[in-house]
């Protein structure tokens, strides 16, 4: 097997990998540590629960005892929204995650919930939650990926609006759960379930590192890598000509700036054309200037 064919199926195992084990992550800290005590989640799962709520106290409606309903209502209320992003966002970003939330909510559905809290302080439950369910979704992220619900919607309205963004999507739906919440249960489940979602958002910052600029350096002895890159990465590319100072054979030095998620589809175009490319990745660097930030 070739250099070149191993490294395209590392560059696809390793996201689906990350979109799994994340989704496994996800599912068992909010079904083992969450929700035996009655919390909530934001966004789309937090609706998803508070459905539940509603079919199990007002319409009596249960599934038996090792299955939760949650992961079910999850993946159908994400069905509308699979339309909106297969329209929007393409059909790539739609089927990673048809996949992903089909991933989480089957998890959802089979990580049984303890009939009594494993961790029965609040505060405590809520730090470790927050960092496992954190962890999970910052994994989903990192594989390119999405759980679906809000993130469609905050991307959508995002590519209309400039003002908006997936955060303020977010914000505004948790805010909207909490107050429902607020005239349903006690005060003190409501400043928990804060208390968690903002311990589950800074794990997810601290795992899937958002807008990371990567600098790239190519040293080339063949033509058309810049080509390549400008037309299917839609990046600028400075070149240099330079002289391999002990072969004293010419040589082609590439600048592009990219962000960190495009470095596996940089990598893959360089290697097309000359599988002996020397690259340098410098993470981190500062710009001030004309640079597209992409989602």
């Amino acid at each position: 097997m070739s250099k070149l064919k191993k490294l395209r199926q590392i560059d696809t195992a390793v996201p689906i990998l990350y979109a799994i084990l994340g989704s496994f992550i996800f599912a068992f800290g909010v079904n083992v540590l969450i929700m035996p005590l009655g919390l909530y989640n934001g966004g789309f799962m937090g609706i998803a629960q508070l459905i539940r709520y509603f079919m199990n106290t007002v319409f009596h409606i249960q599934l038996t005892s090792t299955i939760d309903i949650t992961g079910i209502i999850y993946f159908l209320i994400n069905v509308p929204l699979f339309l909106l992003g297969y329209k929007e966002l393409g059909r790539n970003f739609t089927i990673k995650t048809l996949i992903t939330v089909t991933v989480q909510s089957f998890f959802l559905s089979v990580i049984p919930i303890p009939s009594s809290p494993i961790v029965e302080d609040y505060l405590t439950a809520c730090i470790i939650g927050g960092l496992i369910a954190g962890t999970g979704t910052g994994l989903v992220l990192r594989a390119r990926t999405s759980g679906g619900g809000q993130d469609i919607i905050g991307l959508v309205l995002s590519k209309k609006k400039a003002n908006i963004s997936v955060g303020k999507i977010n914000i505004m739906m948790n805010v909207m759960i909490y107050c429902i919440c607020l005239f349903l249960f006690n005060i003190e489940i409501v400043v928990y379930s804060l208390i968690y979602t903002t311990v589950l958002s800074l794990a997810i910052d601290r795992v899937h590192i958002q807008n990371i600029n990567v600098s790239v350096m190519i040293f080339t002895k063949k033509l058309g890598i810049s080509r390549a890159i400008i037309e299917q990465m839609g990046r600028g590319v400075t070149n240099w000509d330079g002289e391999g100072a002990y072969t004293q054979k010419t040589s082609y030095i590439l600048y592009v700036i990219i962000n960190k998620y495009e470095k596996p589809q940089l990598r893959q175009i360089v290697k097309n054309i000359d599988p002996a490319a020397f690259i340098i990745y410098s993470e981190g660097c500062t710009i001030d200037g004309n640079f597209e930030k992409r989602l």
